[in-house]
């Protein structure tokens, strides 16, 4: 009897600890889930490293470093590694990367390769993430639909802009000219190049010879490439011929310079010629003029697009894209980081407009009132060739890389005077369309 209540006794007492300890335990979990352990939140962060890539000026890498910082120290538990270039260092970085799987986390990504990035399996399709991590409500449909291919999500843009005419004011009475006319054709344009040219300076650097013969096409109711990507879109070789044939004759007169002499700048604004004095402007997407602005240190202007049919040309594309790569081990982070840029108005306050006009709206209204005066330009004129703007033509196909390398190469032959347009144009079509006949 008496070792039974004894043994009674013990397991009372055993029930009694394990009830104390519950119950410690208990108060333990409560804390940590209702926030009573002030580092619980944090330390249930994962830390996460992210490398980032980008291409572009001075300017950009240095406010695009600042913004950076500033999401890390709104976020301690991520490491951001960064990696940037001129635009043809860029690409020929990436393509390496891309052949190992070794791709940074978030790419800069333009409108003539995301197609190629994202068929060849480089790119996440960001739909699952868009209104989640990435807040969207105040996007246009029409301009976050420039990212789409193939129905998947592959590109957030960075911000919109159009082409048009960069150019000194000063730099233009000193080459003779009053003014440029807001109606200006493609004659008027020679013809200003040459009173320019007159008075040793060159009227601009060049057109990047996919997107203005682009431009041109679309002024006649065409584009570079078929809607389907599997052929060029035009099948008159006359057309080539009298776009290439102008800028030719432009650069014997010496109305714009020859390719040697820009090559040597290698695509880095603070060697442009309008830095440098030597050209009037420069022909470019709107997003690039605050850094041009910020390096000439000179006041600027912007001229439309040149005609006639300007309204056909024209369009709003996104200045760039940032996209999440395949291989990222880290894509929900990624793709916050993503929101930040796009939705943080302090970060805004530094990115302003060097990537474009910014795609949110509430984003657009809190800029308003503290933009630079270069700033404004860019928006004011960006507004006032909406209304004139026509529909983007499908983004660039796979192949167009290797397209306008080509291109880019017969023109530099154009130029030199080693070939004509008429030589140069029925092979440029053939090998096109032999490379995009592989999209069937």
């Amino acid at each position: 009897m008496k070792k039974r209540a004894t043994m009674l006794l013990t397991v009372l007492m055993l029930l009694f600890v394990t009830a104390c300890g519950n119950a410690a335990n208990t108060k333990e979990t409560q804390a940590a889930t209702t926030g009573g352990d002030s580092k619980s939140t944090e330390t249930a962060k994962k830390n996460v490293t992210l490398r980032i890539a980008w291409w572009g000026s001075d300017t950009r890498h240095e406010y695009t470093q600042k913004v950076i910082d500033m999401y890390k120290a709104k976020n301690p538990h991520v490491k951001i590694d960064f990696e940037y270039a001129s635009f043809d260092d860029y690409w020929k970085k990436l393509a390496p990367q891309a052949a190992a799987n070794q791709l940074p986390d978030i790419v800069q990504m333009d409108v003539s390769y995301i197609s190629q990035y994202a068929k060849n399996g480089r790119l996440e399709d960001l739909s699952p993430y868009l209104n989640n991590q990435i807040q969207l409500a105040d996007v246009s449909e029409n301009v976050l639909s420039t990212g789409i291919i193939e129905g998947k999500q592959y590109g957030i843009p960075t911000g919109v802009n159009v082409l048009g005419y960069q150019y000194d004011p000063a730099l233009l009475k000193k080459a003779g000219i009053d003014s440029i006319p807001a109606d200006w054709d493609w004659d008027k344009y020679e013809e200003l190049g040459l009173t320019a040219a007159s008075n040793k300076l060159y009227i601009d650097n060049g057109m990047a010879p996919d997107i203005f013969f682009n431009y041109y096409l679309r002024t006649k109711g065409l584009t570079l490439y078929n809607p389907e990507g599997t052929a060029l879109g035009y099948e008159d070789d006359a057309l080539f011929v009298d776009y290439f044939d102008r800028l030719a004759r432009m650069v014997k007169s010496g109305s714009a310079p020859d390719p040697g002499v820009v090559n040597q700048s290698k695509g880095i604004v603070e060697e442009s010629d309008i830095v440098k004095e030597k050209g009037v402007g420069i022909w470019q997407w709107s997003n690039q003029f605050t850094g041009l602005q910020t390096v000439v240190n000179r006041p600027m202007d912007f001229a439309p697009m040149v005609g006639p049919d300007m309204d056909k040309g024209l369009y709003m594309q996104p200045s760039m894209y940032w996209a999440v790569t395949s291989n990222s081990k880290a894509k929900e982070e990624a793709a916050k980081f993503i929101d930040f840029w796009i939705n943080d108005e302090e970060a805004n306050q530094l990115i302003k407009g060097d990537r474009g006009v910014p795609i949110s709206s509430k984003i657009k209204e809190s800029l308003a009132s503290d933009l630079s005066d270069q700033t404004k330009q860019v928006f004011e004129f960006v507004a006032a060739m909406e209304p004139k703007a026509s529909p983007m033509s499908s983004p660039p196909p796979v192949g167009s890389p290797e397209i306008i390398a080509m291109l880019t190469d017969y023109a530099e032959e154009i130029n030199f005077g080693q070939k004509t347009a008429a030589e140069v144009a029925p092979k440029f079509r053939e090998a096109a369309n032999a490379i995009l006949a592989n999209n069937k």
